[in-house]
């Protein structure tokens, strides 16, 4: 079988989709992954095929009109505005963005697609070449319920009626947003491609005769578990897609060395999520962690937190793989991104989310509701004192350290990756 996986954003975007790939290849099946141009060292080190698509995607969302969109995404008006403009500037690349991946998708001449929510566009292409396709995400952004409101939108306490009333209706209008967005954005494609307009509007969730696509949910159910009101069949959490570092990885040795010099430390990273002052957000970590007298490895990140002078009980590191990591801290501190919430809750350590947008606070409200750590700190309330209050919490109390703990061993006992590998394979043969 011939599969081609479709995905685009942030490593976080990108890794669990390659993850997923390596386990079709361990399977037999031929695997192209088309996504950016930055990623294809990583794709090709994991003998899976490759499909370019552009970075320019990427790269604006580095820029500082990117990182501004990102920090005023929670709500300042300063911010929206730079997120309109981040928008305006994107539709280009993402017609660009489409050329790029039926490019890819002719020369991968797939049995079946997989895709992430971000390049639905991949659904077009299945049904131009014939093929099944399934929709491929890492947080519950397209199937309503009354259990909890859409991952993107605040939650409410409205009374039980009202309070169902309530999420399910985010979860459609952020649904009628979509319709409206992607049918602009598909039908010219579409019809410059022999195919008639899109009857459903989205083209997401929906093939062409209103049939619903297959949707695989890279998460573990013990995390987010299915609501009740999903629809019974051709959804699946199937638990998530971890790609683990390569054997031959070997860590820094003063790395090493800082972590045999004393207690475990803090880990702290906001991953892409720089922010527009991430000077200001690495001494509210220094801080923290000096009030809370707890040593710290600071992950630098895309762009992220950086220091010039750091106390000898803080560690600034670049990319070390999290598998390897995250045993051996204390707790784990970042912005609530799906894949490091996952590393998190796999090692069984203590989880402090500090979300700025997107399905950010969701992750951290789930990681509150399971009990495996504090209520999650908005950025827009993110100070030394809150942070320091939670870790704290996280690190001192046994029933959250035991929570934690008893998530991690969940977790571990999935295999997502082999569960979503059946999945396509049983959509392929239909």
């Amino acid at each position: 079988m011939d599969v081609l996986i479709v995905t685009i954003g942030t490593r976080g975007d990108v890794q669990p989709y390659v993850a997923l790939g390596e386990g079709m290849s361990r399977a037999g099946h031929d695997v192209t992954v088309c996504t950016s141009l930055r990623y294809k060292p990583l794709i090709v080190g994991r003998g899976l095929g490759y499909g370019a698509l552009s970075d320019d995607l990427v790269a604006l969302v580095e820029t500082p009109e990117g990182r501004g969109a990102i920090a005023g995404a929670g709500g300042a008006i300063s911010g929206v505005k730079a997120l309109l403009g981040i928008l305006r500037r994107s539709i280009q690349i993402q017609r660009e963005l489409f050329r790029d991946g039926w490019a890819a998708a002719r020369e991968a001449d797939p049995d079946v697609i997989v895709y992430h929510p971000k390049m639905a566009i991949a659904l077009h292409y299945a049904e131009r070449l014939g093929v099944p396709a399934a929709m491929a995400s890492l947080f519950p952004v397209f199937l309503p319920t009354r259990a909890y409101p859409h991952p993107g939108l605040p939650k409410l306490q409205l009374g039980d009626r009202l309070t169902a009333a309530y999420n399910r209706a985010t979860h459609h209008l952020v649904h009628a947003i979509v319709r409206a967005v992607c049918r602009w954005l598909f039908v010219p494609w579409r019809t410059a491609h022999g195919l008639p307009p899109h009857a459903w509007g989205t083209g997401v969730v929906h093939r062409s005769d209103g049939s619903r696509v297959p949707i695989l949910n890279g998460w573990s159910p013990h995390v987010a578990p299915d609501p009740p009101d999903w629809p019974p069949r051709g959804v699946q959490t199937t638990g998530y897609w971890f790609l683990d570092r390569p054997d031959d990885w070997t860590p820094p040795a003063a790395l090493t060395a800082f972590l045999e010099d004393g207690p475990p430390p803090v880990y702290v990273g906001f991953g892409s999520m720089a922010g527009r002052h991430p000077e200001r957000t690495t001494c509210i970590v220094l801080e923290a962690l000096r009030r809370a007298g707890m040593r710290g490895i600071l992950a630098s990140g895309w762009g992220g937190l950086n220091a010039r002078h750091l106390p000898a009980s803080v560690y600034l590191c670049d990319q070390v793989p999290h598998d390897w990591l995250f045993p051996r801290v204390a707790a784990v501190v970042h912005h609530g991104g799906a894949g490091t919430t996952a590393a998190g809750l796999r090692a069984g350590r203590p989880t402090i989310v500090c979300p700025f947008f997107g399905d950010q606070p969701f992750w951290g409200r789930r990681v509150h509701d399971l009990g495996a750590g504090p209520p999650p700190i908005p950025q827009k309330h993110f100070t030394a004192e809150r942070l320091a209050c939670a870790l704290r919490t996280a690190t001192e109390r046994p029933a959250i350290r035991t929570r934690a703990e008893e998530v991690g061993e969940q977790i571990r006992r999935e295999n997502g990756v082999a569960s979503a590998v059946t999945f396509t394979e049983r959509l392929a043969d239909r």
